[in-house]
């Protein structure tokens, strides 16, 4: 699985030790990201593009959000603007109310496809099989590919539980075919909306739809990290 690294601050960096953790004992730092901050790297190689199949995971402080957009992790377009629907396919976490939201008050894991916030193909404006996610470290996945099948999936990273799927089916009406653009965002929009705050510990995007059993095997990897505060 292919790492891809964020080169590019667009305001001010996050704090170096702002997010500390412990993996197996040991201090490990986060990327805390505040309103106004954000990453990008519009010059990439190896990332998705077009209607090509893509996998995101990122693991995340549940603790850590707002409504504010968007604190995405993902694939964004290239040109630091709004292109249009279908231009974006990152993961999102906070309790945003865009196009759809999930059951409770949030926050929820759901992807940012530019122009909407998705939970499902649904047009409805909740889509209640996405629940609010309470755990303090969330393994967060969102995934397409080929063919107009998307899913997003979620655990709890801390206690390495089974991941849930939360969705697994079409694409919402306007979004297939996706036109991905390449660029990789981490706590900003597409087009740098940066008033989201959120933490990521970890994560990366690949080429190609991961099966449910890597993405399992990447849970169980995560747990024998032991995160913890």
């Amino acid at each position: 699985m292919r790492r891809l690294m964020l080169t590019l601050f667009l305001t001010v960096p996050s704090s170096a030790t702002e997010a500390q953790i412990h993996l197996n004992g040991k201090k490990a730092y986060g990327i805390y990201v505040t309103s106004g901050m954000g990453y990008r790297n519009d010059k990439t190689s190896g990332v998705a593009t077009g209607d090509a199949s893509e996998g995101i995971y990122a693991v995340l402080d549940g603790t850590h959000y707002n409504g504010g957009c968007c604190f995405d992790y993902g694939n964004a377009e290239t040109s630091n603007n709004d292109t249009g629907a279908s231009h974006m396919e990152t993961v999102y976490f906070g309790n945003r109310k865009g196009r759809q939201s999930g059951a409770g008050s949030g926050p929820w894991i759901l992807a940012d496809l530019e122009n909407g916030l998705w939970a499902s193909s649904s047009s409805a404006s909740s889509f209640f099989g996405n629940p609010t996610i309470d755990y303090r470290f969330v393994t967060a996945i969102v995934k397409g590919e080929l063919g107009n099948h998307w899913s997003i999936r979620g655990g709890d990273a801390g206690a390495g539980s089974t991941l849930s799927t939360f969705w697994s089916g079409g694409r919402p009406a306007g979004y297939n075919p996706m036109h991905k653009e390449g660029a990789i965002v981490l706590g900003v929009g597409g087009d740098n909306s940066n008033f989201a705050v959120g933490t990521f510990y970890e994560g990366a995007m690949t080429q190609g739809y991961p099966s449910d059993q890597t993405e399992n095997a990447v849970q169980a990897d995560i747990a024998a990290a032991k995160y913890s505060t």
